[in-house]
């Protein structure tokens, strides 16, 4: 355990045995977890981290593994005697069991998609030559890995279809491998990229690619050590990686990241740097030069807004960007109009090479307006938009000088994404899904505006069966906040109270839209609700509402949760004991607080893969983009307001908590397991009450992207059952 305190912080340490803690109703004894008695005094205030020493690695400290290893044993006994739990897993099961399949991607004369025959551990990749021809599988992860948790990753094509670059995520860490296959063998080449993260895969012509990495970190350290020095590289096909070309880096700040990008049309390469996770980026461009020589130049130096690629037709660059323009709007910089590039860079004979010599004015193409602009392509000759009207998706196509041309027509309340194609190409596809409707995929022509369906999943429910509403609660300070409430038709109509699952995250600009759970369904179908609250601290209203969600004004955001559970015992959708929560990630960092700051409000609640020391969060892997919404642990104002909300730090001793599961996984490198390891090692010992407090933690698991299908069935189907354990839902009797 590492004994490092800042200059700010004096510390002592002195080691002792807790009693055990009993939860006398549910007679469940907690495993003894040692406490260290560290105490940080830290802007005058002394902070006690008694558990500090599980922020260590399960995999190289043993007394952490022995703490995972009988804290697991106590939550499956546990579980394993809910009467739900088998009916959860059964009906999850079922309801994941249905053909589906990716958005389409075309490059040359191919096709390649993902397809999951319903049951798989991980989605396929499959080839056509042609929209109509015979499909081939190409590549199969599920031969990767006994135990399902290898996944395949990225994948991209080349420009001409004859090779594709993919990359691997093991056991759902974010460390990714990229390799490169033949597509008319399916033979995979000895090119291997190593230590690559947060990356895209951007071809330049047929002989490489481009990516972003991180330097290969210390032996041990790989899961915990802080990410910096993100460079993004050339790879040369048939080259050993020791070759790679540096292509940008920034090694006087090496807090920045950087990935990059090509131009359908091949002639730029777009380098967006960003600091944190706010959606401010600074835009290098490089010309691509037939010496692939890389001569970075500047069209954004400062890191202010938002300036999201569309794509390049020739010299004109296509952005969205939130510069004066908080919900977004189309730009272009046109590069030889402005005279602002030359023939014949300086160092090259090459005479259709060309540089940059000064940064371009941008032109309005599409203004903003009251909806947020969720995403933009350029296809065909068109321009495709898609917003979200109050978290809901409208799509509409515009020329390329901004002119409306017509509205795509969605027909319910649903999110719809994709749209990806190339300009000069009229075909696009987009999906198309709900809460009671998993992801159709369609294919669009820009020319005669008609959709028509590509692939369409045969389900094992009708979606007709359920009600999807859209209603509008007040938070504590007046705004308006919008929710969707999903149920049974029948449910609904008999207008009596039933348990509800809330869920929320609330952080980051992440806009929270429809989208098919076969978990929520499984809920759904035993006759609960399902509540979906746009917190404040999302992007579903533009840089405004982000704003009103973070830093300073992150209360805004506990306090929108808190108002959704309190409108829904009003408004009599659920009785105040069967009010269960769950959010993930951000999401599980909510939870933890509303949790803390109205245990009475709350039957149960699921807090997944949480940040829960908010003291201590930008000392691992990523953590450290994340001031952007939390602020500064170093900075005084800034701790204090982390200091208020915490979760690990504000756990009430001796008051009555509703039942918590907290959920995680040993390979979690986004956020570290040590977030959930401590804050329930609190909970059991604050003596919160009878009802249990437990902590899941799945193995060769990471924060999310990746999980096998048995793995996410086993998880939804302890989550459910807990959460019906402790606010009266029950299942069907005839399938019990």
């Amino acid at each position: 355990m590492s004994r490092r305190v800042p200059a700010l912080v004096a510390a002592t340490l002195v080691v002792s045995l807790a009693t055990p803690v009993f939860a006398e109703k549910m007679n469940i004894s907690y495993p003894e977890t040692s406490r260290v008695d560290l105490v940080e005094t830290q802007f005058g205030e002394a902070v006690p981290d008694p558990y500090r020493w599980l922020e260590n690695d399960v995999r190289t400290d043993k007394a952490v593994a022995k703490w995972v290893e009988q804290q697991n044993a106590l939550t499956q006994g546990y579980l394993a005697q809910l009467p739900q739990r088998q009916w959860f897993a059964d009906r999850i099961k079922t309801l994941m069991d249905y053909e589906r399949f990716g958005l389409p991607r075309k490059a040359g004369a191919h096709y390649f998609y993902m397809r999951n025959s319903g049951l798989q551990n991980q989605s396929q990749l499959f080839v056509r030559d042609g929209l109509n021809g015979t499909p081939r599988l190409l590549i199969d992860p599920n031969a990767w890995a006994k135990d399902g948790a290898t996944a395949l990753d990225a994948w991209v094509p080349s420009r001409n279809g004859k090779l594709l670059a993919y990359s691997i995520q093991d056991g759902g860490s974010d460390w990714r491998t990229i390799k490169v296959l033949d597509v008319a063998t399916g033979k995979v080449l000895g090119d291997g990229v190593l230590w690559a993260k947060f990356t895209n895969i951007a071809w330049v012509g047929n002989e490489g690619f481009l990516y972003s990495r991180f330097p290969e970190p210390q032996p041990g350290a790989e899961f915990q050590s802080l990410n910096k020095q993100q460079a993004v590289y050339f790879h040369r096909i048939g080259t050993p990686q020791s070759q790679d070309e540096l292509v940008y880096a920034t090694p006087s700040d090496p807090e920045l990241g950087h990935s990059a990008q090509v131009t359908h049309d091949g002639r730029w390469v777009v380098i967006t740097t960003s600091k944190g996770t706010d959606s401010r980026y600074a835009i290098h461009i490089l010309p691509v030069r037939k010496d692939r020589k890389w001569q970075a130049q500047t069209l954004v130096g400062a890191l202010d807004h938002a300036w999201n690629l569309i794509d390049g037709i020739g010299d004109a660059l296509y952005f969205v960007t939130n510069k004066d323009a908080p919900r977004m709007k189309v730009v272009r910089a046109d590069l030889k109009k402005q005279g602002l590039y030359r023939i014949a860079c300086e160092g090259s004979a090459k005479t259709d090479d060309v540089c940059l010599e000064s940064r371009p004015e941008f032109t309005d193409i599409v203004a903003e307006r009251a909806e947020t602009l969720d995403q933009a392509q350029i296809v065909g000759n068109r321009l495709v938009l898609s917003y979200l009207k109050d978290a809901k998706s409208v799509a509409e196509v515009r020329a390329l000088d901004g002119k409306p041309v017509q509205q795509i027509a969605l027909n319910a309340i649903g999110t719809a994404s994709g749209f990806s194609g190339e300009p000069g190409d009229p075909e696009t596809f987009y999906s198309f899904s709900s809460f009671n409707q998993p992801s159709g995929i369609y294919r669009f022509d820009t020319r005669t505006g008609k959709s028509e369906p590509f692939a369409i999943p045969k389900l094992t429910f009708n979606p007709a069966d359920y009600a999807i509403e859209q209603r509008f609660f007040t938070s504590k300070d007046g705004t308006r906040v919008p929710m969707f409430l999903v149920r049974r038709k029948d449910v609904a109509q008999a207008g009596k109270a039933v348990p509800t699952l809330l869920y929320g995250y609330g952080g980051f600009d992440i806009s929270l839209t429809p989208g098919f759970s076969a978990v929520r369904m499984a809920w759904l179908e035993a006759g609960g609700a399902f509540a979906l609250a746009n917190l404040r601290g999302g992007g579903e209203y533009g840089k405004a509402w982000h704003d009103a969600g973070r830093l300073s004004n992150k209360q805004n955001v506990f306090d929108d949760f808190i108002a959704a559970g309190e409108y829904l015992i009003a408004e009599g959708v659920t009785p105040k004991s069967g009010l269960t929560i769950q959010g993930g990630s951000n999401g599980g960092l909510l939870v933890g607080a509303v949790v803390n700051q109205r245990p009475d409000l709350f039957a149960a609640g699921n807090a997944a893969v949480g940040v829960m020391d908010m003291l201590r969060f930008d000392r691992f892997t990523a953590g450290r983009y994340w001031v952007d919404d939390y602020g500064y642990p170093g900075k005084e104002a800034d701790w204090r307001v982390l200091r208020s909300y915490s979760p690990y730090h504000n756990i009430k001793v001796g008051v009555d908590y509703p039942a918590m599961l907290v959920t995680t996984a040993d390979t979690d490198d986004r956020v570290v397991p040590g977030h959930s390891f401590k804050y329930t090692a609190a909970l059991q010992a604050a003596k919160a009450g009878a009802k249990p407090h437990l902590i899941r933690i799945e193995s060769r698991a990471g924060h999310g992207s990746g999980k096998p299908t048995d793995k996410a069935v086993a998880e939804g189907a302890d989550v459910l059952a807990f959460l019906a354990q402790w606010s009266g839902l029950e299942v069907p009797r005839s399938e019990k």
